[in-house]
C-alpha cells in the first residue's frame, strides 16, 4: 500500500527509472497504480560491450553507449538510477535530473520482478542465459584468466611442501632412533637420511654389511667405514619382525623425500610462470612463501615495500610495538639469498633494499599485460648485489660501463682524514686596530710600559671605554 502511494505521488511530476539488463539498457515510465511502462530500448552489439558496459557501471563511471542512448531519449524527467555515484555523473555530465534513495530501491525491485513482462521477447530463459554468460565473461576479463597464472596453486605446493619437510624430518629421526638400538655408530658416519634409509634397504641388519655391495648408494670410503664399524658394533640384536617393520619406514621415507622433490620441480615451474620478476629477486620458495603469506599475487603487489620488508615477522612487529622495543627488520625475506650473503651489520639495510625491489617485481608480474620472462627483477637483482658490494668497501662495479670497467671506493680512515688536516701553529693570534696597527699583546703591552719607565718616559694613557 505504502509502495502504491509512493508511486501515485511519483506519477504528479513524471518519473523515469533506468534499468540495466545483461543485454542492454531499458528506460521506464512510472505510471499511475503502482505500474510501469517500456519507452525505450537500447541493445549491446556484441559480448565485447557488454562487459565494458558493466565494468563501467562496477565502477560508477558512464559508458559511451548509455551516454548517447540517454542523449537521444531526450529526458526532461526526474531519472531514477540504482546507483546514487553514476547518478551524480549523469547529472553533471547530460544534465539530467537524478534520483536515488530508498524509494527507489522498491522500485528496481519491483521492475527486475515485472522486466519480463515489460520488454517484448524476453523470457526468464533467455535472462538466466544472457546473465550466466556475461557474468562468465565478465570475470574472465577481470581476472585476466590464464591456466598458468593460478596462484593458488602456489600456494597449495609451498604449504605442502612444509609439510613433507616436517614429516620427513620425523620420519628419518625416527629411523635413526629405531635403527640406533641396533647400529649406533652408522648414525655418525651417514649425515644424510636418505642415504641412511637406502643403505638400511639394502643391508637390513649389520651382519650382512661385509657380504654386500653399498657402493652404488654411498662413496667407497663410507662403505669401508661402515663395514669396520660394523664389525665392532655395541649395539642390540634385531629380530625378523623388527627389521622388517623398519624397512617399511625407511621406503615411506624414501617415497616422501622423491615426491618431494618432483614437488619441487612443480613449484619451480609454477613460480617462473606466474612471478618470474619476484622468482628472480629472492627465489621460488621465498616468493612462494611470501605469495602464500600475503593470500593471493595480487594481495602482495597492493602491499608497500615496508609491509614485505616484515612479512612472516608480525608477532614481532606487535610484540616490539607494545612493549616500545626496536621493531624487526626483516621477515621471510630474510631466507632470500640477497640477504643471506650480506654482512650481520648491513642484513637490515640490504632487505630493505630487497623488498623494494620485490615490490616492484610483484607488481609487474601481477598487473603487466603480457610479462616475457624476467625484466625488471634481473636489473632488481644487479641493482641489489652492486649496493651490496658498495657496502662492503669490496671492487665494485661501474654501473654507467655496464661492468667492463672496475673501480674501487677506498674504505674511511680516520688517521688518513686526520693527516690530510693543516698542522697546528703555534703562533698566537692577533686584532687589527682601527688605525690599520697590530694589536698588542698583554705581555707586549708590560714590557712596553716597564722600558718607557726605565727611560723615564710617560707610559701612554689608557682609552677609555666610549672612545673605543
Amino acid at each position: 500500500i505504502f509502495f502504491r502511494g509512493f508511486l501515485s505521488a511519483c506519477s504528479g511530476p513524471r518519473m523515469l527509472a533506468l534499468y540495466e539488463l545483461p543485454g542492454g539498457y531499458a528506460l521506464l515510465r512510472v505510471v499511475e497504480g503502482g505500474g510501469f511502462k517500456l519507452v525505450k530500448q537500447q541493445l549491446f552489439k556484441d559480448s565485447e560491450e557488454a562487459v565494458d558496459a558493466a565494468k563501467s557501471l562496477m565502477s560508477s563511471e558512464l559508458h559511451g553507449t548509455l551516454k548517447k542512448f540517454l542523449k537521444k531519449a531526450g529526458i526532461q524527467e526526474e531519472l531514477a538510477v540504482a546507483d546514487a555515484k553514476l547518478g551524480g555523473v549523469i547529472k553533471k555530465k547530460l544534465d539530467i535530473p537524478c534520483i536515488h534513495n530508498a524509494d527507489v530501491d522498491e522500485i528496481m525491485r519491483k521492475i527486475r520482478e515485472q522486466i519480463t513482462e515489460l520488454v517484448e521477447g524476453l523470457t526468464d530463459q533467455n535472462m538466466l542465459q544472457m546473465s550466466l554468460g556475461l557474468a562468465h565473461t565478465l570475470n574472465r576479463h577481470v581476472l585476466k584468466f590464464s591456466a598458468e597464472k593460478i596462484d593458488v596453486m602456489v600456494i597449495q605446493a609451498i604449504g605442502l611442501l612444509d609439510d613433507l619437510d616436517k614429516e620427513l624430518n620425523t620420519y628419518a629421526m625416527r629411523v635413526k632412533e629405531w635403527y640406533g638400538w641396533h647400529f649406533p655408530e652408522m648414525a655418525k658416519i651417514l649425515q644424510d637420511n636418505l642415504q641412511y634409509a637406502r643403505i638400511i634397504l639394502k643391508m637390513g641388519v649389520r651382519e650382512n654389511a661385509a657380504s654386500t655391495d653399498l657402493s652404488d648408494v654411498i662413496p667407497e670410503d663410507l662403505v669401508a667405514a661402515v663395514r669396520d664399524a660394523a664389525i665392532h658394533s655395541m649395539g642390540v640384536g634385531l629380530t625378523e619382525e623388527d627389521i622388517t617393520n623398519i624397512k617399511q619406514l625407511c621406503e615411506e621415507v624414501i617415497s616422501t623425500s622423491e615426491y618431494r622433490g618432483q614437488l619441487f620441480e612443480y613449484l619451480k615451474n609454477r613460480m617462473t610462470a606466474i612471478a618470474p620478476n619476484l622468482t628472480t629477486m629472492v627465489g621460488e620458495l621465498v616468493g612462494a612463501r611470501l605469495i602464500s603469506h600475503a593470500g593471493s599475487l595480487m594481495n602482495l603487489a597492493k602491499a608497500p615495500a615496508s609491509t614485505v620488508q616484515i612479512l612472516g615477522a608480525e608477532k614481532a612487529l606487535f610484540r616490539a610495538l607494545k612493549q616500545k622495543q626496536k621493531t624487526p627488520k626483516y621477515g621471510l625475506i630474510y631466507h632470500a639469498s640477497l640477504v643471506g650473503q650480506a654482512p650481520t651489520a648491513h642484513k637490515g639495510k640490504i632487505a630493505r633494499i630487497a623488498a623494494c625491489r620485490a615490490a616492484l617485481a610483484t607488481r609487474v608480474d601481477a598487473l603487466a599485460e603480457d610479462v616475457q620472462g624476467p625484466t625488471i627483477g634481473v636489473e632488481g637483482r644487479e641493482s641489489v648485489e652492486f649496493k651490496l658490494r658498495k657496502l662492503e668497501g669490496t671492487h665494485i662495479l661501474d654501473k654507467a660501463d655496464k661492468g667492463i670497467q672496475r673501480m674501487e671506493e677506498p674504505a674511511y680512515s680516520r688517521h688518513e682524514e686526520q693527516a690530510k688536516r693543516p698542522e697546528p701553529t703555534t703562533e698566537k693570534p692577533f686584532r687589527i686596530t682601527e688605525d690599520g696597527a697590530k694589536e698588542l699583546t698583554k705581555e707586549e703591552k708590560k714590557k712596553r710600559k716597564r722600558e718607557a719607565e726605565e727611560a723615564g718616559e710617560e707610559p701612554p694613557a689608557k682609552k677609555d671605554k666610549k672612545d673605543k
